[in-house]
């Protein structure tokens, strides 16, 4: 009898979440037979309770908002971007039982960045100033940036990023809202906030032809700041893309096994356009 071996993602909303499609593909394609990986609606204040309650048979836990800061608070043990950055997208279940807390986001940002295309020492403008935007600070020192251009709605919020930037060794350059028309011509445009938020924006900022623009979001798609930027001649990377590249990531350490990328990959094509044709237009 083969033993019992689980994983899930937990936040709040969590209904919508492709992540079990991209894991349990890849439990499949790998011959783990034995796995499993769901879905947990748990609210940020939840998170400390529900890791406490695991039983032994938890291999770790993939962790989206709200949640992501109380994930790495809960750790033993957390990996040094993790700790950086202030927030951890997965708790690995340790042998002694310890969890540890990794922040994969960061390596998958940068992943699907340079296979947009770019470059160490890109210049770099961040919309929104929230967990996501923490993992985009990283994945830019680790590209060579230095300094980081951050737009957002609240002031207070861009400096609780000031010491995640002092962390990475970053200037993040902070600018309001009202002016982000003045800093999206850059090599690299990366937004972070909710859906909805940069719609007004996307037909009014100013994008450079051969620029990477990278939106976060990837339902609906494309979002109208992806079509806006294609149709200014970018180069578009969406949050299915980090969806996949930063779940690989934590396959490979919740199991210890080489992940099988192509075929997570295409479980999780499929699924969008599953979706793409449920859609009811209107």
């Amino acid at each position: 009898m083969v033993a019992e071996r689980r994983a899930g993602v937990i936040g709040k909303p969590i209904a919508h979440s492709l992540s079990p499609v991209i894991h349990n593909a890849g439990y499949a394609a790998a011959g783990l037979t034995g796995w499993s990986y769901t879905r947990i609606e748990c609210a940020e204040a939840e998170v400390a309770g529900l890791v406490a309650g695991l039983g032994p048979e938890w291999a770790g836990l993939s962790v989206t908002m709200p949640g992501k800061e109380a994930a790495l608070a809960v750790a033993d043990e957390s990996s040094p971007v993790a700790a950086a950055v202030g927030a951890a997208n997965t708790l690995v279940r340790r042998p002694d039982g310890s969890w540890y807390a990794d922040n994969t986001d960061v390596a998958g940002m940068v992943e699907v960045l340079v296979a947009a295309g770019v470059t160490p020492g890109a210049t770099v403008t961040v919309l929104g100033a929230g967990g996501t935007a923490r993992a985009a600070l990283a994945a830019a020192a680790r590209l060579g940036a230095t300094a980081v251009t951050v737009v957002a709605r609240r002031r207070a919020a861009i400096d609780e990023l000031r010491p995640v930037a002092d962390a990475l060794g970053l200037t993040v350059v902070g600018a309001g809202w009202d002016t982000a028309d003045r800093h999206s011509d850059v090599d690299v445009l990366i937004s972070t906030v909710p859906k909805g938020v940069v719609d007004p924006l996307a037909t009014v900022l100013p994008l450079r032809s051969g620029a990477v623009c990278f939106d976060a979001l990837y339902d609906p798609w494309p979002t109208p700041l992806a079509a806006a930027a294609e149709a200014a001649g970018c180069r578009i990377v969406s949050g299915l893309d980090l969806l996949l590249a930063q779940a690989v990531g934590q396959f490979e350490q919740f199991t210890g096994v080489t992940a099988p990328v192509a075929a997570m990959g295409a479980a999780l094509a499929a699924a969008r356009r599953r979706a793409a044709g449920n859609r009811v237009p209107g």
